[in-house]
């Protein structure tokens, strides 16, 4: 008796689960169906949106993104869809109460790389810079070789690589250099006390006129700044046209040899600091008394 009751008991179970699967084998192949068209719908609009947005924003890797982004919404909202057409909302209910914590709990714990792909999308917007380019951020200095959606990749002028996180380059100051077309040499000399400035004013500036990549239709100039220890010191300014870091800091050398060559010629004098010892003064002793006597 025992054994029939559990008999009819799985039977009856069984029955019940088939006439279910009957009445929602209709809705079923019709999920399914549904699901498939929205496979197909989500590889059809990541291939249109990456394409579209490769051509406006040229970067690579923030169109793969936003596409497969995009490509894994058009699948979620099938599966949601298919599971409300097999009458399972409630489960449709839970699994987004679910993904909603599980966001917020993945937003707190990779809030870092969050912002990084923040920044990386804002800055594929607005370009601040291109491969190629020389930037300044930081501290730190070189060729931009890769931008990716959470770090830049530049070659510092030494040949490192160095990998800088978005958010630097989008929450701090950034210099680019290769967006001006021309760059200002700053050279600090000091001449002796003893020089006519206006002499060395006119000899510098003649000195420096025909260095590498010079501008010719901007002035140099040439201010003196102070009374030094052991010299008067000025700063000539010489606009370049830039081409490159490494041409900017030849033209800078050559400018620095034009100018020794011009004072070394002109018998102009280019101070370095003298000590000069007083062994005479209150508390010492004279330098006569210290040496020996010959």
């Amino acid at each position: 008796m025992e054994i029939k009751k559990y008999y009819d008991l799985v039977i009856n179970k069984v029955t019940h689960w088939t006439e279910d699967l009957v009445v929602m084998l209709p809705n079923f192949v019709l999920a399914i169906i549904v699901m498939i068209l929205f496979v197909f719908l989500g590889k059809l609009s990541k291939g249109i949106i990456s394409k579209i947005l490769f051509k406006t924003l040229n970067n690579r890797s923030l169109s793969s993104l936003i596409s497969r982004i995009i490509h894994l919404i058009v699948l979620t909202i099938g599966a949601f869809a298919a599971l409300s057409l097999m009458n399972l909302d409630k489960t449709v209910t839970s699994l987004l109460a679910g993904a909603g914590i599980i966001g917020l709990a993945l937003g707190f714990a990779f809030q870092d790389i969050a912002t990084n792909f923040i920044a990386g999308f804002f800055m594929a917007a607005k370009r601040p810079f291109k491969i190629g380019q020389v930037i300044h951020c930081e501290g730190h200095s070189g060729i931009i070789k890769h931008i990716g959606i959470r770090t830049t990749e530049i070659a510092s002028f030494q040949g490192q690589e160095i990998i800088i996180p978005n958010k630097l380059l989008f929450q701090n100051p950034l210099i680019n250099d290769s967006e001006n077309v021309y760059k200002r040499i700053d050279l600090e000399v000091g001449v002796s006390y003893g020089e006519d400035l206006e002499r060395v004013r006119d000899i510098t500036i003649d000195a420096v006129k025909n260095i590498p990549n010079i501008q010719k239709d901007k002035e140099i100039s040439l201010f003196y700044k102070e009374f030094g220890g052991s010299s008067i010191n000025f700063t000539i300014m010489i606009w370049i046209e830039f081409k490159s870091q490494l041409e900017f800091l030849n033209s800078q050398s050559e400018a620095i040899i034009a100018i020794k060559k011009a004072y070394d010629s002109e018998d102009i004098m280019i101070p370095f600091p003298i000590r000069t010892l007083d062994f005479g003064i209150k508390g010492g002793e004279k330098l006569n008394e210290v040496l020996p006597k010959q």
